[in-house]
């Protein structure tokens, strides 16, 4: 029998960001009761990646789904984690 693989979520951030660093510990506390990995991309190396969310990071997303901007809603990625189960 496979395994699903966890669902993989990206946060777009950039150094120096408060509101980043905010929503990178809000996500570790989640995936202690949730199953999820998440990575974090550094807008800033990436020109095309800048142009794309410029000042509205973080950003919470799922491919090309953005879940969340700004501030973590737990309540938002529950219901995500429901949606795909």
């Amino acid at each position: 029998m496979a395994i699903d693989p966890l669902p993989r979520l990206t946060v777009y951030s950039r150094r120096g960001c408060h509101l980043c660093e905010d929503m990178i510990a809000g996500l570790r506390r989640l995936q202690m009761r949730n199953s999820l990995e998440f990575e974090t991309v550094d807008i800033d190396v990436d020109p095309a990646v800048a142009r794309r969310y410029g000042d509205k990071v973080p950003v919470l997303a799922y491919g090309d789904r953005e879940l969340c901007q700004y501030y973590l809603e737990p309540a938002v990625i529950t219901a995500f984690l429901a949606e795909l189960r």
